[in-house]
């Protein structure tokens, strides 16, 4: 199993919109990748209830079966729409994939 760990941190303002508005529409755009790939086991992105000064704004918790299955939903068209969004809102983003 392979594990998929990202973390952002967005500007307070982007594309005409407020951090939290983005923030909201980044976990939605991600929620409706659940089930995009074969092998895609779990799917979770958290906005931080409560957030200390050096916690990140958005976390995302994915879960794949293999290296392979990773690759095919980090290249899947809906996802790289998703990528573009977060890219244009994110001024900060960390990630770590390994295997459990």
């Amino acid at each position: 199993m392979i594990k998929h760990i990202v973390m952002w941190t967005f500007a307070d303002e982007a594309g005409g919109a407020d951090k939290q508005a983005n923030l909201e529409t980044a976990r939605d755009r991600l929620l409706g990748l659940r089930g995009l790939v074969p092998g895609l086991l779990t799917l979770e992105p958290v906005i931080p209830v409560d957030p200390f000064e050096h916690s990140y704004d958005l976390v995302l918790y994915s879960e794949f079966t293999t290296p392979e299955a990773l690759r095919a939903y980090a290249t899947h068209p809906d996802h790289v729409a998703v990528g573009a969004f977060l890219r244009a809102a994110a001024t900060t983003r960390v990630c770590v994939d390994y295997e459990a």
